[in-house]
């Protein structure tokens, strides 16, 4: 009887070692004015991603501004609940699992980071305006069965200083949701975040700043990223969870990787060189380690007829030599 015990046990451990985890190769899927149809889906198919971010969104006034205003008439269809449930209903149908990511936009672009309240009956209020904003969305999750939930993007100083509402919320979102959580930290405030142990992944927007250099090559870039995956990698031992990029991506600019956050629309020459080498390095660097789960490139437009092309300099990769990287990536990298 012990040797048969001992000869199930090997063959468990077996099998588990034996099992593969299907890598994440997402996109995040931009909202758009009108509903999604199957073309657009058939765009995300061709470039073998698995995975699509679907971001509904709340409005704030300004950066001590209590109120979220969100799921209102005077949004695109794409950023209410209705139309995330239609995008995600859509992607689910094509065999597309879904990351669901309502994110907060500050009038002017000011970044989410900084909100920050300057009283405690402001604190309250917000609190009390995120959690309406954030278990809609969570009822949303369940209703469609959406794959993961993000319960929160780049919102380092609301996180700081109210880490209690955090914890609190995370098991009110729990009571309702089912599925995996995680949340989108900016890439200088993973290290903070408070509440990764209540959590399935962590979550980074993976904007590190690589390299000074104007084209850097794909081994310049892997170096850059050394001293960067040894603390995510750390990190990922410490809270035994694994890494998810809730976002990636470059712009297909000079400097793309000097500092890889930067928005701005009319600074740089357009360099697609630059984009496929950042993009290349950090599938190399990344996909092949076990304790990363994967990532959502950012951005992808439903329209893919309409977006990129050789003479943007912006984020997506469509319609540019970037595209053909990570389909190829996506592919193997399963």
């Amino acid at each position: 009887m012990r040797i048969l015990k001992l000869a199930l046990l090997c063959f468990l451990q077996l099998s588990c070692m034996g099992q593969v985890v299907e890598k994440i190769n997402g996109i995040s899927f931009v909202a758009s004015r009108e509903a999604a149809v199957q073309e657009n889906v058939d765009e995300v198919a061709k470039i073998n991603a698995n995975h699509a971010a679907i971001m509904p969104f709340g409005f704030i006034r300004e950066v001590d501004s209590p109120e979220i205003i969100f799921d209102t008439e005077r949004q695109w269809f794409g950023e209410t609940k209705k139309g995330a449930k239609q995008y995600i209903e859509l992607l689910h149908s094509n065999g597309v699992k879904v990351m669901l990511k309502p994110q907060i936009w500050i009038w002017r672009g000011t970044f989410t980071g900084t909100l920050k309240m300057n009283s405690e009956e402001k604190w309250k209020a917000l609190e009390a305006s995120y959690e309406q904003f954030i278990l809609n969305y969570a009822r949303l999750a369940q209703e469609t069965n959406t794959d993961i939930y993000c319960i929160g993007t780049e919102l380092e100083q609301f996180v700081k200083n109210r880490p209690g509402y955090w914890k609190e919320l995370i098991k009110k979102i729990r009571a309702i949701y089912k599925g995996k959580l995680t949340y989108a930290a900016n890439w200088d405030e993973f290290q903070r975040t408070t509440f990764w142990d209540d959590l399935d992944y962590i979550g980074i927007d993976a904007y590190f700043p690589l390299s000074e250099e104007k084209s850097p090559t794909v081994g310049q870039l892997r170096t850059g990223w050394q001293r960067w995956k040894t603390s995510i990698a750390t990190l990922a031992d410490q809270k035994n969870k694994p890494v998810l990029f809730t976002e990636y991506g470059y712009r297909s600019m000079d400097y793309t990787a000097k500092k890889p956050w930067v928005a701005d629309r009319d600074i740089e020459n357009v360099n697609l060189e630059a984009q496929v080498n950042a993009t290349q390095a950090i599938m190399e660097e990344f996909w092949k380690e076990k304790w990363f789960a994967g990532g959502y490139v950012w951005k992808w437009f439903i329209h893919h007829d309409r977006a990129g092309g050789s003479n943007d300099n912006q984020f997506t990769p469509q319609n540019k030599p970037a595209e053909a990287v990570i389909g190829q990536f996506y592919s193997n990298n399963r």
